[in-house]
């Protein structure tokens, strides 16, 4: 099964990637090395204003004129470059990771209350659901994710992943079930603010699309990962709850453990589950989500996948294992299990 890894510091204080290139490592036996990904907030304070697009382009002359065309109808590229990156034996490029900073035009979501995520949710659809071998892998301010196929090591190597520094990092090393060859697959999955890490399957897969794409979503990668940010975009962006109370309807209690529940407590619950019945995710997962000012773990209600929290100082730790907390972190003050469908969520101090 996947392993998963995030920390965060709540004093935005920055950490290069080497200790979480070793912390994602230890999970080796977790992953079958087709794919693993990094993804880090606050790597770009020169651009930080800007949106940062990461793109795959399977063919760079040719897809990334599309891209920029694109791009000039939504707003107006400051610069773009491409990612730098450093041959390795052991993977196999598939793709040329390029990197635009861009800044969308709010006057094309008119009456939104967040116009410029707007702008960037349709600017990032509309090529990942096209045809000409481009895929946006992250587009949010200050962050970027950094995946290709292979063993975690072998992707922090080649985009040199220490020379990044971040005050929150999630991290992915994927156990491929289908195409493995395709470098999008791995997490981390981004929408603008919102990164996710999964380790499981959501057996509502169905469902909880069907429920995404009626809210004007396209899914085009056929991934868990997406349908989660998703949801949390929508939930939390554009439906306004809070973080506690989104992940309350995403891993909703069982019928009779709300039953139980004191009264205003119970009816709360139950509100959720009837307002957003087919959000609710079924199956074995973890899910660690992160945006710039918080990052968020928490696990099916009956967590058939690990969940491990430590604490040192002003970071937080989640993984699947507590090996990997301590690779990074030897002196962690505390490691604890959540319960089941316990939401962990660290917020960045203002």
């Amino acid at each position: 099964m996947c392993g998963i890894f995030g920390v965060m510091d709540k004093r935005r204080q920055v950490m290069d990637g080497s200790g979480i290139r070793q912390a994602l490592s230890m999970m080796n036996e977790r992953g079958s090395g087709e794919g693993a990904g990094y993804a880090a907030y606050g790597i770009y304070p020169d651009y930080q204003d800007c949106y940062a697009l990461h793109v795959f382009f399977d063919n760079a002359r040719e897809s990334k004129a599309v891209v920029d065309a694109t791009l000039e109808q939504w707003g107006t590229v400051e610069h773009d470059e491409a990612i730098p990156t450093y041959n390795q034996p052991n993977l196999r490029a598939t793709s040329t990771p390029w990197r635009y900073f861009f800044r969308p035009d709010p006057s094309l979501a008119p009456g939104s209350a967040s116009p410029e995520k707007d702008v960037i949710t349709n600017l990032v659809m509309q090529i990942n659901a096209g045809s000409n071998g481009a895929q946006v892998v992250s587009s949010g301010k200050n962050v970027g994710v950094f995946k290709a196929g292979g063993w975690p090591e072998d992707v922090a190597n080649f985009y040199r992943i220490e020379d990044y520094e971040g005050y929150i990092w999630l991290a992915h090393n994927r156990y491929a079930t289908k195409d493995p060859e395709k470098w999008e697959r791995p997490d981390p999955f981004n929408l603008h603010d919102w990164s996710v890490v999964e380790n499981g399957k959501i057996t509502s897969y169905g469902t909880n699309r069907r429920y995404i794409e009626s809210f004007g979503y396209t899914c085009s990668m056929s991934t868990d990962s997406e349908i989660i940010t998703y949801l949390i975009d929508l939930l939390v962006r554009r439906h306004g709850l809070e973080i506690n109370l989104a992940i309350r309807a995403l891993a909703p209690p069982f019928w009779e453990d709300i039953d139980r529940m004191p009264k205003a407590e119970r009816d709360l619950n139950r509100a959720i589950r009837l307002a957003y019945g087919s959000a609710a995710m079924n199956g074995p997962f973890t899910v660690v989500v992160a945006n710039p000012d918080m990052m968020v773990g928490f696990t099916d209600r009956s967590k058939l996948r690990p969940m491990v929290v430590g604490e040192c100082g002003d970071r937080l730790y989640i993984s699947s294992e507590e090996a990997a907390i301590r690779a990074l972190e030897p002196n962690v003050e505390s490691i604890t299990m959540p319960a089941a469908g316990e939401p962990v969520i660290g917020r960045v101090a203002p």
